[in-house]
């Protein structure tokens, strides 16, 4: 009977001692510091998609742009300029023996342009970015009908300075000396 009372008084004492650890873990976490989200802020965030040519000067250049808000990370903008593009997949002989399409494959052709994860970091803005550029061209060879598709695709987090504009994309062109090249602008709304 003795060693029942013993083992009942230290299986109270336990679960005693229990409670306290909980009910004191409960009061550490109640005196943990919260962290404040900053306000959200509106920014107008410019991209300008250039060409450049061998000699480093811009051949072509588009711009686009929206507004972000700072903070909403589920939250995500898109871009969208698209040309739907019919391509010929298949060719039907005419009677007289000439070769002219019967069936075609749309193809979206432009600039798409996904921004996700917009934050302050000081006097800079960090942004989740995601760009995928296509266009046509013909074919080098002349037995070929079909036009080539040229595309550059790019996801990264970037850290752009505001207000100040910053090149966050660059890659070379597979088929000349030039290249391409995003340019990133945000200024405070």
């Amino acid at each position: 009977m003795h060693k029942i009372t013993i083992v009942s008084l230290l299986a109270l004492a336990a679960l005693a001692t229990g409670n306290i650890s909980f009910a004191q873990d409960e009061h550490k976490v109640a005196d943990k510091p919260k962290t404040v989200e900053p306000a959200p802020h509106f920014y107008h965030v410019v991209f300008m998609v250039q060409e450049l040519g061998a000699d480093g000067k811009a051949t072509n250049s588009r711009s686009y742009t929206t507004t972000v808000l700072t903070g909403a990370s589920e939250r995500m903008n898109s871009i969208r300029t698209n040309s739907r593009i019919p391509v010929a997949t298949n060719f039907a002989k005419s009677s007289s023996g000439e070769e002219s399409p019967a069936q075609f494959q749309f193809m979206d052709i432009g600039v798409n342009l996904d921004i996700r994860e917009v934050r302050e970091a000081g006097r800079d803005l960090t942004l989740g970015i995601r760009a995928d550029i296509s266009s046509l061209f013909p074919s080098s060879d002349p037995k070929i009908q079909q036009p080539v598709v040229r595309r550059n695709q790019w996801e990264a987090p970037v850290l752009i300075p505001i207000g100040k504009p910053t090149v966050i994309f660059t890659s070379d062109a597979l088929d000349s000396k030039g290249s391409m090249q995003v340019v990133v602008t945000a200024t405070s709304l």
